[in-house]
């Protein structure tokens, strides 16, 4: 039986470098590597979370055992007998500062209060998105110095911390409130935005605390804008 003639896919190969028969699909990550079963899974870049289990052809095995999770890779992958088999693959390492914040996004939930004092730091340096829900429950841990480096690290962070710590004006222990509204005020102008749009959502309780917290930094709502109940609009 004569071989089934494999699709004519042309591979999108480096500027005058040679090109195959194939197609790359490029990788946001590896999700898992199992040389065993000569397979891999990928999250596609392309594809919004969307992964994709891949058969490794024997020729590409020992590519395939270099590759860790959290890698991103791009892979020349073949159709052959209606499945697309792996053919090769060239690894892009895992951006070593986002190594990092994972890391630290990890030991911030430590046992060693000393591991998650030095997380809280190290994820305001970075500026990291992700840490701000576990930074602001870092506020309450049981250990003064992780608090004071998880409200030091807020500040850096700036106004994307705003919309998370906005419902703790309003908690019933008075040093997370205290502490939250400094956060706040230092953060400065940057959370003047998130304030007043957190404002027209709120309850009457948590809109008196955001109104009090604009006007200590120096921002009133125009009296026009408070009668018509809308967002207010800050001078």
């Amino acid at each position: 039986m004569a071989d089934e003639a494999p699709a004519k896919l042309i591979q999108i190969g480096p500027k005058g470098g040679a090109k195959k028969d194939g197609f790359n699909l490029v990788t946001e990550r590896v999700v898992a590597v199992n040389p065993e079963a000569k397979q891999v899974e990928v999250e596609l870049l392309a594809y919004d979370g969307k992964t994709v289990l891949l058969d490794v052809d024997e020729e590409a095995l020992e590519e395939l055992k270099q590759l860790k999770v959290g890698d991103g890779a791009t892979i020349r992958v073949i159709e052959e007998g209606g499945r697309r088999v792996a053919k090769s693959f060239r690894i892009r390492p895992k951006d070593p500062t986002a190594a990092r914040a994972d890391a630290m996004l990890l030991d911030l939930k430590d046992t060693h209060w000393l591991n998650r004092k030095y997380a809280a730091e190290i994820l305001g340096e970075l500026k990291e998105g992700r840490a701000v829900k576990p930074l602001v429950e870092a506020l309450t841990d049981e250990v003064g110095d992780v608090r004071q480096r998880a409200y030091d690290s807020l500040i850096k962070i700036g106004g994307a911390a705003v919309s998370s710590l906005v419902p703790l004006l309003v908690s019933e222990e008075d040093e997370l409130r205290q502490s939250v509204t400094e956060i706040i005020r230092k953060i400065g102008k940057p959370a003047v935005e998130p304030l007043a749009t957190a404002l027209a959502e709120a309850d009457d309780r948590l809109k008196t605390r955001i109104l009090k917290v604009l006007d200590r930094m120096g921002y009133k709502p125009k009296a026009k804008d408070e009668e018509k109940a809308e967002v207010p609009r800050l001078t």
